[in-house]
């Protein structure tokens, strides 16, 4: 939303909640004002095309959702959101009638299961989900080509794996921006995965959700993301020399996650040119010193370390 004001764009937010606690990290209350807020369930149908028709809405970048942790403990609300959600997000492009020019949504690397090799996956490799949510985000794929087929709608889906950055609160993968919150606040840390996995900087990952969503590429397209593929023990390092006093406070476990390492993004370069990529050492000195500044004025929320 940060990005899309600051290029002029005029934005709509549909969520289910209007506390814009998160955008509150990044933006101050003037610029989150600029955006319109409405408020409603993903769920239900026919909830999204009034908004379209009032605002004269042209691109859709679609992030509702609800991530592993859920999707486990509850299958059939997983469903409902992540599967009957977008369902009902396509369907409100559909009857917009051409209105709509892209639906950008999010995909995720959960589509893959764990391999074998330690080789970068593309987007010719077999999906093999291994949890709920992974199966749902591969549904959103297929059900998004056939919205093309049948009714012309045009989208791209993205797969990141883990980003990070500041307003990552939740979901497994958010351990290592939580261990960076931990940190500033010299509190202890355990993140609940080891291995490798592929590191994607919030901002550049906004950055491509725009990029797409912007675009005149016309068909159902969906493109793994790729930032830079890292161990955590050299992750905990590398948040320890931009945060010294939380050496030792930090630990993880041995187990990796099972999604690929590693995801190669040569398909979306080669269909939209250079893409940002911020080194994970300059995303993790962002990361510490915005939420520092954060504690600094009394703003910075702790209860996702608490859960």
């Amino acid at each position: 939303m940060k990005r899309l004001l600051v290029n002029g764009a005029t934005v709509v937010i549909f969520d289910k909640s209007a506390d814009a606690q998160r955008l509150r990290l990044i933006m101050n209350d003037e610029e989150i004002s600029r955006a319109e807020m409405v408020t409603g369930d993903i769920t239900e149908a026919g909830a999204l095309s009034p908004i379209i028709d009032d605002f004269g809405v042209t691109n859709i970048i679609h992030l509702a959702g609800l991530q592993v942790p859920t999707c486990k403990a509850d299958p059939r609300l997983g469903a409902m959101v992540n599967v009957v959600g977008t369902i009902n997000v396509f369907e409100a492009a559909r009857l917009a009638k051409g209105q709509i020019k892209n639906v950008t949504y999010a995909s995720s690397a959960a589509v893959f299961g764990i391999v074998e090799d330690e080789r970068a996956i593309t987007e010719r490799d077999e999906p093999q989900a291994t949890s709920h949510y992974g199966i749902f985000k591969r549904c959103n794929e297929g059900n998004a080509r056939v919205y093309h087929l049948d009714h012309g709608v045009n989208s791209v889906g993205l797969r990141p794996l883990t980003v990070y950055g500041v307003g990552r609160d939740f979901g497994l993968t958010s351990d290592p921006t939580k261990a960076m919150k931990a940190a500033v606040v010299g509190r202890p840390f355990h993140i609940r995965f080891g291995g490798r996995t592929d590191f994607q900087y919030v901002r550049d990952t906004a950055d491509v959700f725009i990029r797409s969503a912007t675009s005149e590429l016309a068909g159902a397209h969906v493109f793994n993301l790729h930032g830079e593929t890292i161990s955590i023990p050299d992750v905990v390092a590398e948040i320890e020399r931009a945060c010294p006093n939380a050496s030792g406070t930090i630990t993880y476990a041995e187990t990796p996650l099972a999604i690929p390492a590693e995801m190669d993004d040569t398909a979306i370069r080669a269909t939209f040119g250079p893409l940002p990529s911020t080194p994970l050492a300059e995303g993790v000195r962002a990361t510490i010193e915005r939420f520092a500044e954060l504690q600094s004025e009394g703003r910075l929320d702790t209860s996702d370390l608490d859960t």
